[in-house]
């Protein structure tokens, strides 16, 4: 059995980012495939929020999160991060990520959805992510202090006594081994691939959170997830997505009679919060007239320019977006729920950390203001780097637990169920989507429980619990807010103005009608 110092579990940008940041420390960063690929980060497409231009402050940033957030963000957690986000910025500079600039050398920023200045900081328009991912990945590459190991799955944490000793990992030819580590960083993305409609990479599993939840972890805002208004609708799986920066430049929303609806549903129109929006394109698609982005006269003629990854796809299925209406859908995109953490990255699991995705830090609340996920991803890796580098050695020694930690791993196969699997993807988007209500949301807590009883398939397995944290909060919370709206409760209730907290003894209890 191997032992790591510091264990990083996952690939994207705040695995990476934090890495960095713990150098010269020796870290070991997991990821289930190469790096870069099947991570979120690389397909985002909007940006980082900072608020660094002319006029902005991080006071303001902080407003436009909590107004998005719905009531229930941690006010001083999202004031940090957004007084941190220039700094971060900078980071990222240094490293090599060539944010758009304008003629003056300044850093270019474009206004999103419920921004109130433009404050997002890109790469040739759509291209952050991978930009931003491309330079990590080569700064770590050359970082001997970062052991990179690839085309592994961490299936399960290991546990003593209320702190984490290491994990169990599955490798590529479906080998399991133990893994000893000090301390253990959850950098695992998040959730869409429970949905069958959803923008993420097959690796967003919700791996993390069902990991944690297992070993006892405190799971937080489970039930708030966050669908991206204008996924495009051409049929492929994980969805392509039309950024909303699109709209931020003039895109309008129009059905197939060519009307805009969006004016009638918010006073911001195409720019309001996601969840408005997201259940505007819903309705439209629900009463069959359609929806559709319309970019023919903003960007135009310059789309192709402007936004070089939504054209390509565009063509790619025959559309052209300066001349031709582009259809979209609701699609699952975001998690604003996770593993609890603190301030700085601690859960409630000794010598466990969160970040990124996977983690609940208080900063989105019921609904994620737009770009927000990239800033949170490299401000909570600076902190939790922060806060490990600050530690005293002595207390990490896992020495007390020689023996828990040499007991043999079973070597059980992987039976792929995929049949299962698909019912699970399509039972979370129809009874725990866009619109919920408590008789979906109890059938759906039945066909979880029953695929999770019936898979041989330790991946689903876990699948199956990170969908049973969204669905059981989903159920507890009787109102709707943000990212979570019931049919059945449509008000919001000021009396749970707060944010949930379950663990998954208290989750499978919400199941079993307890």
């Amino acid at each position: 059995m191997v032992t790591s110092d510091i264990l990083i579990v996952g690939g994207g940008m705040a695995g990476l980012f934090c890495a960095l940041k713990l150098a010269p420390r020796r870290v070991t960063l997991v990821s289930p495939v190469a790096l870069g690929q099947g991570a979120s980060s690389t397909w985002a497409q909007g940006g980082i929020a900072a608020a660094i231009g002319e006029g902005d402050s991080a006071e303001k940033h902080m407003h436009d999160t909590l107004v998005a957030g719905a009531g229930i963000c941690e006010r001083d957690i999202v004031l940090g991060m957004a007084q941190e986000a220039n700094a971060r910025v900078q980071d990222l500079l240094e490293i090599g990520v060539p944010f758009d600039k304008d003629a003056q050398g300044r850093l270019a920023q474009s206004r999103e959805a419920a921004h109130s200045e433009r404050r997002i900081v890109r790469v040739r328009g759509d291209m952050a992510g991978r930009a931003i991912m491309e330079a990590l990945i080569a700064r770590v590459r050359r970082t001997p202090s970062i052991e990179v190991l690839d085309h592994h799955t961490v299936e399960e944490l290991m546990v003593h006594h209320g702190r984490v000793m290491g994990v169990i990992l599955r490798d590529a030819e479906g080998r399991r081994e133990k893994r000893a580590a000090r301390d253990i960083i959850l950098a695992t993305g998040g959730i869409g691939h429970l949905y069958s409609v959803t923008t993420n990479p097959e690796e967003a599993r919700g791996q993390g959170i069902a990991i944690a939840a297992r070993a006892g972890a405190i799971i937080a805002d489970a039930e708030f997830v966050q669908f991206h208004p204008t996924a495009i609708d051409i049929g492929r799986d994980p969805a392509p997505l039309a950024t909303e920066a699109l709209r931020g430049e003039g895109a309008l929303l129009v059905n197939k009679a060519g009307e805009r609806f969006m004016q009638a549903l918010h006073p911001d129109a195409e720019l309001a919060p996601r969840d408005i929006v997201a259940r505007g394109v819903f309705a439209q698609l629900q009463a069959g007239r359609g929806a559709f982005l319309d970019g023919r006269k903003h960007p135009g003629l310059h789309f192709a320019d402007e936004f070089p990854s939504v054209a390509e796809i565009c063509l790619s299925a025959f559309i052209d977006p300066s001349l031709d209406l582009i259809p979209i859908c609701p699609a699952q995109h975001y998690h604003m729920g996770g593993v609890w953490t603190d301030a700085r990255g601690r859960t409630s699991i000794g010598h466990l950390w969160a970040i990124g995705e996977v983690a609940s830090t208080g900063v989105h609340g019921a609904n994620r203001l737009a770009s927000n996920s990239l800033l949170e991803a490299v401000v909570f890796a600076a902190r939790v780097a922060e806060d490990l580098k600050s530690q005293d050695q002595s207390e990490r020694d896992v020495s007390q637990a020689d023996n828990f930690l040499k007991l043999p791993v079973l070597q059980p196969p992987i039976i792929l169920q995929p049949h299962l699997e698909q019912k699970l993807r399509e039972t979370m988007t129809r009874q725990c989507g866009v619109i919920r209500d408590e008789q979906g949301l109890r059938q759906a807590l039945s066909t979880i429980g029953v695929i999770e009883q019936e898979t041989r398939d330790p991946n689903l397995r876990n699948m199956c619990v990170a969908a049973l944290m969204v669905v059981a909060a989903a159920l507890d919370r009787k109102e709707s807010r943000g990212g979570h709206f019931r049919s059945d409760f449509p008000e919001n209730d000021p009396a749970q103005a707060y944010r949930s907290r379950l663990t998954l003894r208290e989750a499978r209890l919400i199941a079993s009608g307890v």
